[in-house]
C-alpha cells in the first residue's frame, strides 16, 4: 500500500500490556477499561473507584497557595474600604472566563459594579499581558488595587510601575516562572517551589477560582454566591487552554460541566444555540470544539470584551444577539486562518528543524492558529510573526521534543518580553533583532533535534479486536469522562480489518466514509461505520485490509444513535 503522501504517518506506539498485580488489583473492571486506566497511572482498586467516581483525594484548601493570605487580607481590606478594583485578563478564553468570575466574585462580595470592573487588554494596540500604559490609566480612573488573572508572571518592569505609582498589585498567574517573581504585593501561582498547593497545572481561570473560594471562606457573611454558581466558568476555561484533565482539574471540569448543563447563565444557553450544541449533553469536547473558538474568536479579531458581555449577559435578548456576534466572528476566524495558514505554508522550508514566518500581512488573532496548522502539519517548531513598523509580535507552537519557552529563554535578550509553556508561548521582538533571532532559534532547534526520527506518535491504549467493539465496552468507558489534555479518549487498534466500502465525503472530498468488518471474534461478526476527517486522500490508496487505529464516538442522525469509529490512523495490514 502506497502512503498518500498529503497524510503524515504517525509513528505506532501500543501501551505495554498491565503487570499481573495490577490486574488483579482492578479484577473487578472491564478488562479493556482497566488497561486504559493503568495507562493513566491507576494501580490500585482505591485510586480506580475515586477516579471512575470523579472524585479527587487531594487537598483543595485554597490558602495552601503561596500569598494568598496576603491577597485575601489586601481585598478583604479594599471592599471594606470601597476602594475600586480592576480585574486585569487575559484576551483568550482562560483569561476571559478568569476575568468574568473574579469580577462577578467580588460584585458579590458587596462591590458595586463601578467598584468592580474588568479589564482586558487590546490584542493589536496593547498586546499580551500588563502594561505600563493600562496600569496609569486605571490609577487615574480610581484604582486602589489591580488583580491580574492568567497573565503577569513574567511582568517585572509593569509590576515595577505599579508601584511607582503608588499601585497595588495581586498576579495571580499559572504559566512559567522566570527568574525572579514580579515585585508585587501577592503573586499566586501553583508552580511556586515555595507553594504548597498540591494540583500545579491549574489554567488561569481555575487560580482565579481559587481566590474566589478563599474570599467567600474569609467573608462568609458577605458572600452572595456559592463555589458551585462559577464552576461552569472554571470549566470553559480550563478545557480551553488544555490544561491537563487530571486530579483537581478534572473534577473541577466535571462539577463545571454539571453547572453548564444547567443552564443558568443565558450566555451559555445561548453559544450552544448557534454552535448547535445540545443543553444537556454538553461535554468537555463541546467546549474544546464548539464554544472554546467562539469565545476565543472575540479576541482574536474583535475585543475580548464581546465574549466577556455575553457570558456576563443577565437575559437571552442581548445573549443571543452577542452570541450570533460570535458565530459570526469564528467563521471569518476560520476563512481567516485558512488563508493566512496557506501563506505561511508558502514561506517556510519544510525541512528547516524550525519553522519561522514573518510577514506584515498575518493577523496578531490568526498567527497562533498558523502556528498551530504548521506544527501539526510538519511534526516540527513552528513561529509566526505579525511584523509591525518597529516591533513584531510571534506566536510559538511545538512538539514533545522541543521546550519553545525554554529556547525563547536563551534569546531572551533579543526579546521585548516573552512567556509561554513548554508546547505554546508568545513573544515581543524589535524588528532589528530580527536576523539574529532567527539565526539563533534555528541554532536551538538544530542542537535539540538533529538526529532525532521527528514524527508524531500515536500512542494506542489497547489492540482490541473489532468484533469485540459494542455499546458495552463503550458505556464502560463513558466512567473515563472528562477526556481532554493529559486524559485523551482512548484510542485503539483493531488489525486485519476488511474495508466492505468506501466513499469521499465533505466538501471537496476532504474526508472518507468507511464501512468496516472484522474476522469473527468473541463479539461475533459485525459491520461497523467508520469516520476519517481530513484523510480523503487515502481513497485512492486504500487496500482490502487494514490495521485502523481509532476512538469510539455516537453518531446521531434523524433520531437515530450509531457507534462510530473515529479513525485516527490508518495502515497496511
Amino acid at each position: 500500500m502506497n502512503h498518500p503522501p498529503t497524510i503524515r504517518a504517525p509513528k505506532w506506539h501500543i501501551a505495554p500490556a498491565m503487570p499481573a498485580a495490577t490486574r488483579d488489583a482492578l479484577g473487578h473492571i472491564h478488562p479493556v477499561l482497566r488497561q486504559v486506566l493503568y495507562n493513566r497511572g491507576i494501580t490500585s482498586a482505591a485510586e480506580a473507584q475515586a477516579f471512575l467516581e470523579g472524585r479527587y483525594l487531594g487537598k483543595t484548601d485554597p490558602f495552601l497557595l503561596a500569598d494568598m493570605d496576603t491577597a485575601v487580607t489586601r481585598i478583604q481590606r479594599a471592599i471594606e474600604n470601597d476602594e475600586t478594583i480592576y480585574v486585569y485578563g487575559d484576551f483568550d478564553a482562560d483569561g476571559v472566563t478568569a476575568t468574568v468570575l473574579l469580577t462577578q466574585a467580588l460584585r458579590s462580595l458587596g462591590l458595586s459594579r463601578q467598584q468592580a470592573q474588568p479589564y482586558i487588554p487590546d490584542r493589536v494596540d496593547e498586546g499580551y499581558g500588563l502594561n505600563t500604559e493600562a496600569l496609569s490609566k486605571l490609577k487615574e480612573n480610581g484604582a486602589g488595587l489591580v488583580i491580574s488573572v492568567d497573565c503577569g508572571i513574567r511582568s517585572i518592569l509593569e509590576a515595577q510601575h505599579a508601584q511607582s505609582i503608588g499601585l497595588d498589585m495581586i498576579i495571580t498567574d499559572h504559566h512559567s516562572l522566570g527568574t525572579d517573581l514580579p515585585p508585587a504585593l501577592a503573586v499566586i501561582n501553583p508552580k511556586r517551589p515555595d507553594s504548597a498547593y498540591p494540583e500545579t497545572m491549574l489554567a488561569g481561570v481555575g487560580i482565579a477560582y481559587k481566590l474566589a473560594q478563599a474570599l467567600r471562606q474569609a467573608m462568609p457573611g458577605r458572600a452572595q454566591f456559592e463555589d458551585a454558581d462559577l464552576l461552569d466558568l472554571v470549566a470553559i476555561g480550563t478545557v480551553a487552554d488544555l490544561a491537563p484533565l487530571l486530579h483537581e482539574n478534572r473534577k473541577l471540569v466535571a462539577d463545571g460541566l454539571v453547572a453548564l448543563n444547567n443552564g443558568r447563565r443565558p450566555g451559555i444557553r445561548a453559544l450552544a444555540e448557534v454552535a448547535r450544541l445540545k443543553m444537556g449533553s454538553l461535554t468537555a469536547e463541546s467546549i474544546a470544539f464548539g464554544i472554546g473558538p467562539r469565545i476565543n474568536a472575540a479576541g482574536r479579531l474583535a475585543h475580548a470584551y464581546d465574549a466577556a458581555r455575553l457570558l456576563a449577559a443577565s437575559n437571552q435578548v442581548d445573549a443571543r444577539r452577542y452570541a450570533n456576534e460570535l458565530n459570526q466572528l469564528n467563521q471569518q476566524r476560520q476563512r481567516l486562518t485558512s488563508e493566512l495558514g496557506d501563506r505561511a505554508e508558502a514561506m517556510i522550508d519544510p525541512a528547516d528543524p524550525i519553522l519561522i514566518t514573518a510577514d506584515t500581512g498575518y493577523l496578531p488573532g490568526i498567527v497562533g492558529l498558523v502556528a498551530s496548522r504548521l506544527a501539526e502539519k510538519h511534526y516540527r517548531p513552528a513561529i509566526v510573526m505579525e511584523q509591525g513598523e518597529e516591533e513584531s509580535r510571534g506566536s510559538c507552537r511545538s512538539i514533545d521534543e522541543f521546550h519553545i519557552t525554554d529556547a525563547l529563554d536563551e534569546v531572551a535578550d533579543l526579546l521585548v518580553r516573552h512567556g509561554g509553556h513548554a508546547q505554546a508561548a508568545g513573544f515581543t521582538i524589535r524588528n532589528e533583532n530580527l536576523p539574529e533571532f532567527m539565526e539563533r532559534m534555528r541554532a536551538i532547534a538544530r542542537r535539540e533535534l538533529d538526529g532525532r526520527d521527528l514524527a508524531p506518535t500515536l500512542t494506542i491504549d489497547a489492540e482490541i479486536d473489532l468484533a469485540d467493539v459494542d455499546w458495552g465496552l463503550f458505556e464502560h468507558l463513558s466512567g473515563l469522562e472528562p477526556t481532554g489534555t493529559a486524559n485523551p479518549t482512548p484510542i485503539f487498534a483493531s488489525r486485519n480489518v476488511e474495508i466492505i466500502h468506501h466513499r469521499l465525503v465533505g466538501q471537496d472530498g476532504a474526508h472518507l466514509q468507511l464501512q468496516l468488518t472484522s474476522r469473527e471474534g468473541a463479539g461475533g461478526y459485525k459491520v461497523l461505520s467508520a469516520i476519517a476527517f481530513r484523510q480523503g486522500a487515502w481513497a485512492n490508496h486504500l487496500p482490502q485490509y487494514i490495521d485502523i487505529a481509532y476512538t469510539l464516538n455516537v453518531n446521531e442522525w434523524n433520531g437515530r444513535r450509531d457507534l462510530q469509529l473515529m479513525v485516527q490512523a490508518i495502515r497496511d495490514a
